[in-house]
């Protein structure tokens, strides 16, 4: 069996990683940086959208009945015509992660139904923004940025302006400093590299930038605020250690499983043992719910739920 590592010295830089889950809500989701946050969607938009002002929107969600799902967004928040924005940003590869985006933004368009008069169906703009530290499987190789929309089959026309999925697939961003010609570049470039350097580029001396770089200084950080932060990175780092060496054990004990058998029904039957090894690994070790081990095996919760019954007997 595995031994499972999940302790790392975490290395702290100048300024924080504007990718982890304290960063991000500290740069981009509190009201006095708004105006940080309507920088960075207006260059996404690129003039085809201009936002003007945000009002902040609670990040979770209750589903439509009583004891239904939450759904517990990153950042949300709504534009002066009443358009809504959903970001969310993913270090980790998520095997759903488009569906969680569809799931995410049904959840908006849903909750813009009144609830004590008849309604017309006219519903306002939702759009989710994924800022990912990974890549999709599918997309095209040259490019990052991935505008969505639902669109006619046979001629690629927009069937409907109202919902668009933005990806952005930030390892696939690789200009240097002296590279960046464009606002967005400029964007992502802070986003990947913020954390491992050690003064503002000159590229990057404009106020907004400016504002943007001493929020993020580690020095201006509370004392309670530079433990959080940290715990931030360790609990990051700890789901991809216990992700990569669970995911590792159940790959091999497949692969184990189908040398033995010697053929298709039994490499396929391996490999679902292995999965099963996984998620029960994450079930006895980490005690996780069922939706957390469903994220990292990359499995069904029902799948999840299986393998619950099976430990509990």
């Amino acid at each position: 069996m595995t031994k499972i590592t999940t302790q790392k010295k975490i290395t702290i830089g100048r300024f924080i990683d504007p990718l982890s889950d304290f960063g991000f809500k500290r740069l981009f989701g509190t009201e006095p940086n708004k105006d940080l946050l309507i920088g960075f969607l207006n260059e996404i938009f690129h003039g085809k959208k201009v936002i003007a002002d945000l009002i902040y929107n609670k990040n979770e969600q209750q589903g439509p009945r009583m004891g239904s799902r939450k759904a517990i967004f990153d950042l949300t928040c709504t534009g002066k015509d009443g358009e809504q924005f959903i970001i969310e940003v993913q270090r980790i590869r998520q095997k759903f992660f488009k569906d969680r985006a569809i799931y995410y933004a049904s959840r908006l368009l849903h909750d813009q139904a009144p609830r004590d008069r008849d309604w017309d169906y006219s519903l306002k703009e939702v759009y989710f923004i994924g800022l990912m530290d990974f890549t999709l499987d599918d997309s095209d190789r040259d490019k990052y940025i991935h505008h969505v929309h639902l669109t006619y089959s046979n001629s690629n026309k927009v069937f409907y302006e109202k919902l668009e999925f933005i990806f952005i697939e930030i390892p696939k961003f690789v200009k240097a400093e002296t590279e960046l010609n464009t606002g967005m570049d400029k964007w992502l470039y802070v986003l990947k590299n913020m954390s491992s350097l050690n003064k503002i580029p000159v590229i990057l001396n404009s106020r907004l930038f400016i504002k943007l770089f001493n929020i993020a200084s580690v020095s201006n950080l509370k004392k309670e605020e530079f433990m959080k932060y940290e715990k931030d990175l360790m609990a990051a780092w700890d789901e991809y250690a216990i992700k990569k060496t669970l995911l590792e054990e159940g790959r091999e004990e497949g692969r184990e499983k189908g040398r033995e058998e010697g053929r298709e029904e039994g490499r396929e039957e391996g490999r679902e043992e292995g999965k099963a090894t996984v998620v029960k690994n994450l079930i006895t070790k980490m005690g996780m719910t069922d939706a957390q081990v469903a994220d990292i095996a990359e499995v069904s919760i029902s799948f999840v739920k299986k393998v619950r019954q099976k430990v509990k007997k």
